[in-house]
């Protein structure tokens, strides 16, 4: 008997159904959002450095320690250092949902103690929290991320805009901008909220962490 032919929207929804929840877009695109608003946040109340993009640390540590302001430099210099001890772990112990449950108590320890301790410790737990996530869901589907940054994710979307061998290629660059747009989106609404509410907004980011914690327990 001659096998019936199976359509490629059903091999691409059957491939969606097994992908584990770490790879959802729901869950992308919720730590997505967290990292957008911590960069905001604390570019604002902790003295212009960035929780989650190195990237801007580096530039900023580059430029202060050029100019002699070694202090300034220093500040930038922590949260890379702290970034690089929590993605180094988080690749050690390879257990995305503990990576998670970390960061989310590293935020909550930052947003109840943010009066009593210093910046720089502030600023230490918020980005080893935040490589903690970073560094364990780096994948979507079929296709590589980042929810700290958005420049990756550009260059990923472009690759798959010519990537006309590829039958999910569509999909794959809107997805990447989507995320793009969300990062936006979350570093919008983390300016507004430290604004108004200072280092309480930070439960938003533990909020969206808990879903995506929620969500991954639930559908195991």
């Amino acid at each position: 008997m001659a096998m019936e032919a199976v359509s490629p929207e059903l091999i691409a929804e059957a491939r969606n159904d097994v992908c584990p929840p770490e790879r959802s877009l729901l869950v992308a695109s919720l730590l997505t959002m967290s990292g957008g608003f911590l960069d905001a946040s604390t570019w604002l109340t902790l003295g212009g450095v960035f929780s989650s993009s190195q990237t801007g640390n580096v530039v900023f540590l580059g430029v202060y320690a050029m100019s002699g302001q070694w202090q300034q430099a220093a500040h930038h210099l922590l949260p890379i250092a702290a970034f690089l001890l929590g993605a180094w772990l988080a690749i050690r112990i390879r257990a995305p949902l503990l990576s998670l449950a970390g960061e989310i108590a590293c935020l909550a320890a930052v947003m109840l103690l943010r009066h009593r301790i210093p910046d720089m410790v502030a600023i230490f737990g918020m980005s080893f929290g935040a490589a903690l996530q970073s560094a364990s869901f780096r994948q979507i589907e079929r296709w590589n991320y980042l929810s700290i940054t958005v420049t990756g994710n550009m260059l990923r979307a472009i690759d798959q805009s010519v990537a006309t061998s590829d039958r999910d290629a569509t999909r794959g660059c809107v997805v990447m901008l989507l995320l793009c747009l969300l990062f936006l989106s979350g570093a919008a609404i983390g300016s507004c909220v430290a604004k108004w509410f200072g280092g309480r907004g930070l439960l938003v980011p533990i909020g969206l962490s808990l879903c995506v914690l929620w969500l991954c327990r639930r559908r195991r």
